[in-house]
């Protein structure tokens, strides 16, 4: 199975023509490179709200809203692309005012869409600072998610949420082999804790993480003004995968896909066959700590 994860620039649409434009070249050039699983980042939908004007991209509560009004046409563009290339798409995730639990505030939410059509959501489960001030995101409705598709199990840990063990834990035990990570981060200590959140799920867990980033500068924005990162597909560095973990990895802040081979059956392989046996043994991990309480010592 091949995965394509992005480093994407966000652009300025005048219509929405040129929208479908940009996602149907994207889409494009990964499936004729042989991609079967499409990875767009982490708030990569902002970028609508500069069809609603510049006074709207630029005021943040005004940008939120005019990006969720636009979300579901949005998907419908994914959804018919996802069926005409024979591909499966993780949207860029966006603000959504869902009106469920948070009808105010917005949740980050993203979308799996298969080549068949069928779809489900993952929202973000922690915020990170910004997201908590001054947007004042909420956390999602919809829990933790295990996809099963005909590429294997998959499961979604947006950007922050990868930094964070027993979330990716959590999707490994419910059968997830690729842990998707769509991430938005401003500086290059941002973009690292995310890899290594990414890199790390993948060794606890004996999976595939493959990572997509925003990247580039903007002037019609407050908000995702500057993004740095870059594409990465990881994997535990053990049998059958590099010595470092690395299946492949972009450039910093250069725009196009990152692409790899993960097939499910190294997966398998590794799970059963490797080194050492994260996946397996994490259990022994929590029988440990269940029976060996914490003690506290004072030493001062």
């Amino acid at each position: 199975m091949k995965i394509a994860t992005a480093a994407y620039p966000l652009d300025w649409f005048d219509n929405w023509a040129e929208f479908e434009a940009k996602a149907r070249t994207w889409v494009i050039d990964a499936a004729e490179q042989g991609a079967e699983l499409l990875v767009f980042p982490e708030y990569g939908a902002m970028e609508l709200s500069t069809l609603a004007g510049r006074n709207v991209s630029m005021d943040l509560e005004q940008s939120l809203h005019a990006v969720s009004d636009r979300v579901a046409q949005s998907d419908a563009v994914y959804t018919k692309l996802a069926n005409e290339f024979d591909v499966h798409i993780l949207t860029p995730s966006a603000p959504v005012f869902d009106g469920d639990m948070h009808p105010d505030r917005p949740v980050n939410r993203t979308r799996l869409i298969a080549p068949n059509g069928k779809s489900a959501v993952q929202d973000k489960q922690i915020m990170t600072m910004f997201e908590r001030d001054p947007w004042d995101v909420a956390t999602g409705s919809a829990p933790l998610t295990i996809f099963d598709t005909n590429l294997g199990k998959i499961g979604v840990l947006i950007c922050y949420d990868s930094e964070f063990p027993l979330l990716g834990r959590a999707l490994v035990e419910a059968g997830v082999e690729y842990l998707l990570v769509p991430s938005c981060t401003e500086a290059l200590a941002g973009y690292w804790r995310v890899r290594l959140g990414a890199m790390s799920r993948a060794l606890e867990g004996q999976c595939v993480s493959a990572m997509a980033s925003l990247v580039g500068h903007v002037d019609w924005s407050t908000s995702v003004t500057d993004t740095t990162g870059m594409g990465g597909i990881y994997a535990p560095p053990d049998t059958g995968f590099p010595s470092d973990g690395v299946l492949a990895v972009g450039e910093i802040g250069k725009a196009g896909w990152t692409i790899a081979d993960a097939p499910r059956s190294a997966i398998a392989h590794v799970r059963r066959e490797g080194v050492v046996r994260n996946c397996t043994h994490w259990s022994e991990k929590q029988a440990h700590s269940s029976a060996l309480p914490v003690t506290y010592c004072d030493l001062r």
